[in-house]
């Protein structure tokens, strides 16, 4: 008999947990597995993918497009869901029941309410699992924005999981640290189809011939991903007489900002906003060197998809890009500010020959190994 497995996210719009779960619904085995997927808001980009492999489900329906009638009605389940009901309530109404495994695929609200259990006596316990895709010690959003009233509430939420996921070894390190539970937590770096990256990666693109070596960033448009920090860096080797252009992939909140921020700082020629794009490998392709700006990074699932295209890499000083790259070992590891960036892309750009960089991209990228991901999964899941 198949095992049923719940995953539960908050939406799939084009942020990178949302892109791993796409990832690992498309490589999972349904010959052992029937999986669903429950969305809190039916939005998001990778909708179609998901819906091409597993089950779907949602709780709020996306009120874009809809009558006045009906986005009164979706606010009003949204402020129940979110805010009126007790989180308990809200677990048991809400939430898909019948399932041998239920996954809260993200940290924050989602982690709250699975945590929960059911009202009835009689309903089959689920094994549930926590997947945390960022280094809380670096980045405890959960609790800064109130989703717990504190640390301990949050650290509650986390013992009733019987598995618990981190992206990489040195989050996994200062998980432990903060909230214990050594035993159940366990580090499953984020699936990496490499065929599939380099299939895509061929696709055209419609741009014009590139004149200028070329930087690309790509991320949600949030303040974590330091896109504010790399456009100051990339004034700076403006005003420094560098030739170059520099691509931006992605969309979230900051997006007017960063763009106010590129005519402030007259770098409006240089840097192209393109928006989230589903297939961001042709864009990688055409590129010489990819830069991580980020404040804190989890695992930085893009950093491993642009060097199994062979892009040198640039990044800030945090745990999962310091882990992927090795140190320096394997790229170059900045200090995790706007004059570290700067430095960065500088070195590169001085740079009369780049193919060391790109060998050593390469050679890293021979080691991310989609089956052995996947194989975790399943001991995870059992």
């Amino acid at each position: 008999m198949k095992r049923k497995v719940l995953f539960v996210i908050e939406s799939l719009s084009g942020g990178g947990a949302e892109k791993v779960l796409a990832s690992l619904i498309q490589n999972f085995d349904y010959s052992k597995y029937e999986v669903t997927v429950c969305s809190i808001v039916d939005v998001g980009k990778y909708k179609k993918v998901i819906k091409q492999h597993a089950n779907y489900c949602y709780i709020i329906p996306d009120a874009n497009g809809q009558s006045l009638f009906l986005k009164i009605w979706v606010s009003i389940i949204y402020k129940l869901f979110y805010y009126l009901l007790p989180i308990s309530w809200a677990y048991n109404f809400f939430i898909p029941k019948g399932f041998d495994i239920e996954v809260a695929f993200v940290e924050g609200f989602v982690t709250k309410l699975i945590s929960n259990k059911r009202f009835s006596i009689n309903s089959p316990l689920s094994r549930k699992i926590a997947w945390v895709h960022c280094d809380l010690m670096e980045y405890p959003w959960p609790v800064e924005t109130k989703i717990y009233k504190n640390l301990e509430e949050e650290k509650k939420a986390y013992s009733q999981f019987d598995k618990i996921v981190v992206v990489s070894e040195s989050s996994k390190k200062h998980f432990v640290e903060i909230y214990g539970n050594a035993e159940r937590t366990h580090c499953i770096y984020n699936p990496v189809d490499k065929a599939e990256i380099l299939a895509l990666a061929t696709e055209p693109v419609d741009c014009q011939r590139k004149t200028k070596f070329r930087f690309i960033a790509i991320g949600r448009l949030t303040e974590v991903k330091g896109f504010d920090r790399l456009i100051e860096a990339a004034s700076r080797l403006h005003n420094d007489g560098l030739e170059f252009e520099l691509w931006i992939l992605g969309e979230g909140p900051e997006c007017n900002m960063l763009n106010n921020l590129c005519s402030r700082l007259k770098v409006q020629d240089n840097i192209k906003f393109l928006g989230f794009q589903i297939n961001p490998y042709k864009y990688l392709a055409q590129c010489d060197c990819f830069v991580c700006s980020s404040r804190t990074e989890g695992y930085s699932l893009v950093i491993a998809e642009a060097m199994i295209i062979g892009l040198p890499v640039i990044s800030t000083r945090c745990a999962g890009p310091e882990e992927i790259l090795s140190g320096s070992r394997f790229g170059i590891m900045v200090d995790n500010s706007t004059n570290g960036i700067y430095e960065g892309m500088k070195e590169i750009l001085l740079r009369t020959n780049l193919s060391d960089l790109i060998a050593l991209s390469k050679e890293r990228a021979r080691g991310f190994d989609l089956k052995k991901t996947m194989d975790k999964v399943y001991k995870i899941i059992g």
